[in-house]
């Protein structure tokens, strides 16, 4: 493939190109040269997993991957016990050491699904960060100005509103840029949010003698709330790592605004097709359910298979079509020792399910109306249930799950 249409493949579903000029000299140069491009992408483990939103700019990595090019993923176990201020309005909670490195392993196993690993290096940017000496910290800091850190939108915010900001914060983005020194990046990629640190990447590099990197920032996908980025702090994420069935059913609950832009950010089509599927909408040639169906096969594929994809879409249809329960049903045996006079609270029931991930979570899902228990809606919270063999529980309208006492 020619240089324009390496950069027509790039540059589709970005948000913007600093500069689209210099990735054409970039591609030009790594042709000539027959040396491929490294082109950073950071990830701090402040949480165990991967979502959507996550893999914008995953799948964006794997294009280049597929040009040719190469990765260097730096896992931020250091960077990630400063915590990222981007976007905040507070002073992030830091995280131990023990949390962070728990958190790298899902990370690392789960990249792989999209990435190739032969064309990826793994870095962890301890390994530089942690050996600093302090007068190259001072160093550091002596390339970039508190007025330049200020123009930084959220730093602004808080500076008016009178909320603290500390000198760690400050420091973060010129960490995210030394690791563009060190990997000796020709491109950095991100989402929108990552703009500011990805530019002050370019201009450290700038000043320790080094090109410029290519900074591209992507969209940030909105959750399935369709308003908020996705987030586990919004409760609105679709986790690569979720079931089949439960990945699938929160794909065709987004609405059909919303649809358009996971089918370009996350569903691999072209752009001639993906403005043949919006004719066809308009037109009614084809119907939202259907293109929404087709998008969520191809993300549970990627994920867990063609098979699981398959399963997914018939077990949605019986639920939905029919109102019968799925095919598999997950089944958990409760040990005794939880139950008290063989009852046990409902809050605790779904936690050890898996079906909520804390008490407060199955209090909200109990309050909204979205638990039952054998058919029977359950109102109240403080419910203490009775556990017999195949006691059905249901959470939402896709999460089914069967009890026994063990």
């Amino acid at each position: 493939m020619d240089v324009d249409g390496e950069l027509k493949v790039i540059e589709r579903g970005t948000a913007e190109i600093f500069t689209p000029e210099e990735l054409r000299r970039r591609l030009q140069s790594a042709k000539k040269k027959k040396t491929p491009l490294i082109v950073k992408f950071g990830a701090d483990p402040t949480v165990p997993d991967i979502h959507l939103g996550h893999t914008v700019a995953l799948l964006k990595l794997k294009e280049f991957q597929n040009l040719g090019h190469r990765v260097g993923f730096i896992i931020g176990d250091f960077t990630a016990r400063i915590g990222d201020p981007s976007g905040r309005t507070q002073t992030r909670r830091a995280l131990s050491r023990k949390e962070v490195l728990e958190n790298a392993k899902t990370y690392q196993r789960q990249v792989f699904k999209i990435l190739d690993p032969k064309k990826t290096r793994i870095l962890y940017n301890s390994r530089w960060l942690a050996k600093m000496e302090f007068s190259e910290i001072l160093e550091l800091t002596s390339k970039y100005t508190v007025a330049r850190m200020l123009e930084r939108d959220d730093f602004t915010m808080r500076y008016k509103s009178q909320k603290p900001i500390t000198i760690l914060e400050f420091l973060y983005p010129l960490i995210q840029g030394f690791d563009s020194i060190i990997l000796k990046a020709d491109v950095e990629l991100g989402g929108t949010d990552q703009k500011f640190n990805m530019l002050v990447g370019r201009a450290l590099q700038r000043e320790y003698g080094q090109e410029p990197q290519v900074v591209i920032t992507m969209p940030l996908l909105e959750g399935t709330d369709g308003v908020r980025k996705m987030s586990k702090s919004f409760n609105n994420y679709i986790g690569i790592n979720e079931p089949p069935n439960e990945i699938f059913g929160k794909i065709m609950s987004i609405s059909d605004e919303l649809m358009i832009k996971y089918l370009e950010l996350l569903g691999d089509i072209s752009g001639e097709e993906l403005m043949h599927i919006e004719e066809g909408l308009r037109d009614g040639a084809m119907h939202p359910k259907a293109v929404k169906d087709g998008l969520a096969r191809k993300i549970v594929k990627l994920y867990h298979g063609e098979a699981a994809a398959k399963r997914a879409s018939l077990e949605f249809d019986q639920i939905f079509k029919a109102r019968m329960l799925p095919e598999r049903i997950p089944e958990v045996a409760i040990r005794k020792h939880e139950l008290t006079e063989g009852k046990i609270w409902i809050c605790r029931l779904l936690v050890l399910a898996g079906m909520a991930e804390s008490n407060s979570q199955s209090r909200r899902l109990i309050e909204a109306g979205g638990v039952r228990v054998d058919g029977r809606k359950i109102i109240d919270p403080q419910t203490e249930l009775r556990i017999k063999e195949g006691t059905l529980v249901q959470v939402g309208r896709r999460r089914f799950c069967k009890f026994s006492v063990r």
